[in-house]
């Protein structure tokens, strides 16, 4: 085959992902460059449409690493305008009755109000994480970062095993694969060093984990699904910074996860459910779970009367520290959620992933300015990253999340809740199943009969997408790859009755009948909200996911 020839851009580091780990190391790289008076050129790549577009998290934000990048933060405008005031932890024992924990029973990890403490941590804010992203990108672009949004970076560039930069995904190409008029081929993007900051389940970042053996000796990375809603609501039921956490109904014991509730700014509410991605019952349905959940009593309060305006959903990385491959190949880091920096103590990513962010800043800047011509692997950012507050909050909360999976989120809350008293000294807790091996058969479990939606607080999926400004170029290659074809309907349909129909939130996936009456597997990717779950969860991890053309994809507003 004739190999095509690309146009090239050469930058002293690129940057894959405009989150907030990417960003951030890009803001830190110029302004050490500005400080040092040396010239440095830094791109950042983002497969959305605009910056935040992609971008969702709860968030109660603690604004740590921030301080540390921007102390004058508040000076300069970031949108942090709502402090936590009020915090709150609930167990739902059925449809109707909760129990409200009382605050000495709640672990520390979880408190989200007060001002400084002993460990440094400053006033929790309710933020949409898209928006400081905007604001992060406009202070990165003053400094003299370029970023390029609607480019989605297709391939990593290595040779002799070395990271040499990425390749832009062709732009045009049809469905058949023939060249549309609109063709644009792709840019190679090379650089001394590369930072991969896709987020959860990253596509790049997944090979070079495989590519580089990065977590050979680390427990399976776990993850969730985090499906998050944005309400406006009447005023007199709004109470800004009230923070609301629960666990229990409608999740079985079996089933892990937690939703949340955030009073924002401007009257807006924001709802959500996090939900482990080691579930057992095939007939599970995260959106649906999410949607039964918002008609108890405790959440209806805050939404009745309301609007939805938003939805989205996107996968979290959660395994912790055991799980957190190695960051560090030649000439490149993976950061943030690609390599799985949240701290599930805290339910909170946003500080840790900008942490290494700005540790991978430091450790390229380092390097270069001494007259580093790339390519190496930078063992100066493991011992940073390994001295890092961020890392230590990692080692404390290990045990969290396989804690709860070996011993339930009772047993599982008990431990943690005294190991953290303990500061961490009771023995590390593992969980070695990845989550796709813990779906069990569906004849081991009765099938869910879930409520119809009353589209006042429960809604369908398609009615869901829409709020989600999903949007696609139809006539283009499927993103979604199947390793075999006929795997879905041969194998998943009898065993597992399918069960991506029910764990894709954005009704991807169905299984209709052909003209002959016989099921088939039926791929919608224009409606894919770019959460990863199927690359994640498929039980014969059949499905990949791959970038599709640029811009295509959610565009959330302030999620």
């Amino acid at each position: 085959m004739e190999e095509v020839e690309r146009d090239s851009m050469d930058f002293d580091v690129v940057i894959v992902g405009a989150g907030p780990s990417g960003l951030s190391a890009a803001c830190r790289l110029m302004q050490q460059a500005n400080e040092a008076g040396n010239e440095l050129t830094v791109c950042v790549v983002e497969k959305g449409s605009e910056v935040g577009a992609h971008i969702l998290s709860g968030a109660v934000f603690e604004p740590r690493a921030l301080q540390e990048l921007f102390p004058d933060w508040a000076e300069r405008g970031a949108p942090l305008t709502t402090p936590a005031t009020r915090d709150e932890l609930y167990l739902l024992k059925d449809a109707e009755k909760a129990q409200k924990l009382p605050n000495v029973l709640v672990p520390k990890s979880m408190h989200n109000t007060g001002g400084q403490n002993a460990d440094g941590e400053s006033t929790r804010y309710v933020i949409s994480a898209g928006n400081l992203c905007r604001w992060l990108a406009e202070q990165a672009e003053g400094l003299g970062v370029e970023i390029f949004p609607g480019f989605a970076a297709q391939e990593v560039i290595i040779e002799d095993d070395v990271v040499k930069g990425i390749l832009i995904g062709d732009m045009g190409v049809a469905a058949d694969g023939q060249h549309k008029d609109s063709y644009m081929l792709g840019m190679e993007l090379r650089a001394k060093y590369t930072l991969f900051a896709e987020g959860a389940r990253g596509h790049l970042g997944k090979r070079l984990i495989g590519n580089f053996k990065l977590d050979e000796g680390k427990d399976p990375q776990h993850y969730g699904i985090g499906l998050k809603e944005l309400w406006d609501v009447p005023a007199e039921q709004h109470e800004p910074g009230l923070v609301l956490h629960g666990s229990g109904w409608p999740l079985d014991k079996h089933t892990h996860g937690g939703w949340f509730l955030y009073h924002a700014e401007n009257q807006q509410v924001v709802v959500g459910l996090i939900m482990d991605l080691a579930y057992q019952n095939p007939w599970l349905s995260p959106f649906d779970e999410f949607q039964r959940m918002k008609h108890h009593p405790v959440l209806s309060r805050s939404l009745s009367g309301g609007k939805r305006v938003a939805y989205g959903a996107r996968a979290i990385t959660k395994g912790g520290l055991n799980c957190l491959p190695k960051m560090t190949f030649p000439g490149g880091l993976l950061i943030g959620c690609d390599a799985g920096t949240l701290n599930f103590a805290k339910i909170k990513g946003l500080h840790t992933a900008m942490k290494s962010g700005l540790v991978a800043a430091e450790a390229v800047f380092e390097a270069i300015s001494a007259g580093d011509e790339g390519g190496n692997e930078l063992g100066a950012f493991t011992q940073r990253w390994e001295q890092s507050w961020a890392y230590a909050e990692l080692k404390e909360s290990a045990s969290f999340g396989p804690a709860i999976h070996k011993y339930g989120t009772v047993g599982g809350g008990a431990y943690n809740f005294v190991n953290q008293l303990l500061g961490g000294k009771l023995p590390n807790v593992h969980d070695t199943v990845p989550d796709h091996a813990a779906l069990k058969p569906a004849s081991e479990f009765e099938k869910i009969d879930y409520p119809k939606p009353d589209g006042k607080l429960s809604f369908d999926k398609a009615s869901s997408v829409f709020l989600s400004n999903t949007n696609h170029e139809e006539d283009q290659p499927c993103h979604l790859k199947l390793a075999d074809a006929d795997l879905p309907i041969r194998d998943n349909l009898p065993e597992y009755a399918e069960p991506a129909q029910r764990y894709c939130p954005a009704g991807v996936y169905e299984v209709v009948e052909d003209d002959a009456g016989n099921p088939r597997f039926q791929i919608n990717f224009q409606n894919c909200v770019h959460c990863k779950t199927c690359d994640i969860k498929d039980p014969a991890q059949n499905i990949t996911w791959v970038a599709p053309e640029g811009g295509g994809g959610p565009n959330y507003p302030n999620m």
